[in-house]
């Protein structure tokens, strides 16, 4: 048996491209379909784990879909904004907490996050070095942002305006770096935290100028009427707030009615989940409230579905990659024919003979499927790895 195995290696090892291209062919044949369903669990378990983690999430009508994943990944697009107002009505119920995001700015691609402390709470977010924002202007990083940036506490980042040629609208905000999160493995590793009034300001809604009381903003003051001061394009704003100038920032008309993407709610029992989600049920509610565990439940039955079909032409392509596997076999024992010939006249029986020829395939086929076992485990081990950078993309 040891002779007839040396002899099928000797074969295949002079034989090295062919046996190559049979090897490939059958590893990815073994491969693909279960490799493809690891993956495809473990991206359902990292969808869906942060989904069921957040109750309930007020917004605007519209997708829920494009609400959830704009609320709990940052990586959507930027959704129908609500008033402030929603979240006042949630908090002032007593039915649930509230957790106020606006998630619509960016700094050097990464996504500003605006939202108030007891997110961090809620995520159960650690710092690794620094604090969390206390001020107007400050902000907190993402581990994997801060890695990518080289930032550190003391440094800044500044926000990048949507449309470089709104000048009067969006503020490039330089915002100071109090804190850098501990790695969660979440997409809360690739955002940028800051408090909502802050995305304010960004988005125009907040400013400081120079005190025009004082008599160094006298040449940008047009008029004065009691109260009321205009000032001319000439006077200074402050595009970088420090505990100097934080008290020159202010905010025009009623906070109400400044924008957020979403409210994060957090009922403490059924009860008070269910009495909230009735609330929304009127067709002359602006707002709607999604469950995003049932969101993100009918986007992976979707996944699933196209998966069947992916899996389905895999199982067929095998079959067809299968039988061309066969016919290279039946093929390369025809053209050793002359060779067959050969071990017979020197004495090789029958048995001996195709033993020969069978551990060609077996070595192939034991050699495919090893490695097809190794690919699986590699998935398995470091697909969620895979999973997050795909999400992240």
């Amino acid at each position: 048996m040891k002779q007839t195995l040396y002899l099928a290696w000797r074969y295949l090892a002079f034989h090295r491209f062919k046996t190559l291209i049979l090897l490939t062919s059958i590893t990815l044949i073994l491969y693909l379909p279960v490799g493809l369903r690891v993956l495809v669990n473990q991206s359902s378990e990292q969808l869906t784990q942060r989904a069921e983690a957040t109750p309930l999430v007020v917004g605007s009508k519209g997708s829920p879909l494009e609400l959830v994943l704009n609320t709990l990944y940052f990586r959507s697009d930027f959704p129908e904004p609500m008033r402030y107002a929603e979240a006042q009505k949630v908090q002032s119920s007593g039915l649930a907490p509230t957790v106020p995001m606006y998630v619509r700015y960016h700094a050097q691609g990464y996504p500003i996050v605006g939202t108030s402390f007891e997110y961090f709470d809620y995520r159960s977010l650690r710092l690794q070095s620094g604090r969390f924002f206390t001020l107007l202007g400050e902000c907190v990083l993402g581990a994997r942002v801060a890695e990518a940036l080289g930032a550190q506490v003391g440094d800044s980042v500044t926000s990048s305006p949507e449309n470089l040629f709104d000048l009067a609208g969006e503020y490039p905000l330089n915002m100071g770096i109090v804190g850098i999160l501990a790695h969660s493995d979440s997409p809360d590793d690739d955002a940028i935290f800051v408090d909502v009034k802050t995305t304010w300001v960004i988005e125009g809604l907040g400013h400081g100028h120079q005190d025009l009381t004082q008599r160094e903003a006298a040449s940008a003051v047009l008029s004065r009427e009691e109260n009321r001061v205009v000032a001319n394009a000439s006077i200074v704003q402050y595009n970088k707030i420090t505990p100097e100038n934080v008290d020159e920032f202010h905010f025009h008309g009623d906070i109400s009615d400044y924008p957020v993407t979403a409210v994060v709610v957090l009922p403490p029992d059924q009860k008070s989940s269910a009495l909230l989600q009735g609330r929304y049920q009127s067709a002359e509610e602006r707002a709607q409230i999604s469950r995003p565990s049932e969101v993100m439940g009918e986007l992976l039955e979707t996944i699933l579905t196209v998966e069947s079909f992916v899996l389905a032409g895999a199982v067929i392509v095998g079959l067809a990659t299968l039988a061309s596997a066969a016919l290279v076999f039946m093929l390369s024992l025809r053209l050793r024919r002359r060779e067959m010939e050969t071990l017979f006249k020197i004495g090789g029986s029958r048995a001996s003979v195709g033993a020969l020829m069978a551990s060609e395939m077996v070595v192939v086929l034991v050699a495919g499927i090893v490695l097809a076992a190794g690919l699986t485990f590699l998935t398995s081990q470091f697909g969620a790895v895979l999973v997050r950078a795909l999400i992240r993309m």
